[in-house]
């Protein structure tokens, strides 16, 4: 299932849900009719599913860029670094599917906007709780409202997904997350 998930993964980054057919999803899935019907009711929940395993795939990403890191702020430059890294050249181009879902399904798909939203507000959270880490160990400036920063890295981290989508290079996109993370020392 993982491996066909992957699939429809790189079909729905590229096209969007309404973009996507249930041709391209089956020949990308390796799967024939009866077997995509058996797994799936339809398209969408070819595409919820999809975007769950997304999620969670990029939850258990961020969790491992994170582990080698011990202060807050390397913490947050290494996540910032992370999505700079996911924004540029081919996979930039892709996109982010959470990216795409916000922007194309949100105000037409209650199930898939508040799966972006949840997974939006566990990355904010993640930020948040990265500055007030930063802030305990002396990496990160007291004065600074985690909150507010947190809601500003929240808005750099999606831009980045959204620039990405034009093709920028690794340099540029890392310069972006190497600059937000300045503001914080």
């Amino acid at each position: 299932m993982d491996t066909a998930l992957n699939r429809a993964l790189v079909v729905f980054s590229e096209r969007g849900y309404h973009g996507a057919s249930l041709a391209e999803l089956r020949a990308a899935m390796k799967l024939t009719t009866g077997s995509l019907y058996k797994a799936f009711a339809d398209k969408h929940a070819i595409f919820l599913a999809t975007l769950d395993h997304y999620i969670a795939r990029r939850d258990r990403q961020v969790r491992d860029c994170l582990d080698p890191h011990h202060s807050g702020c390397d913490k947050l430059k290494a996540l910032l670094q992370f999505y700079a890294e996911s924004a540029s050249d081919s996979e930039g181009r892709r996109g982010c599917l959470v990216v795409t879902s916000a922007t194309e399904l949100a105000t037409l798909d209650a199930e898939a906007a508040a799966k972006v939203r949840g997974a939006l507000r566990r990355v904010e959270t993640l930020l948040r709780d990265l500055i007030k880490l930063g802030q305990a160990d002396g990496s990160i400036r007291p004065a600074l409202d985690p909150e507010a920063v947190a809601g500003a890295l929240i808005c750099v981290i999606q831009g980045l997904r959204v620039v990405g989508k034009t093709g920028r290079a690794r340099s540029e996109m890392m310069s972006v997350a190497n600059q937000a993370a300045a503001l914080l020392a």
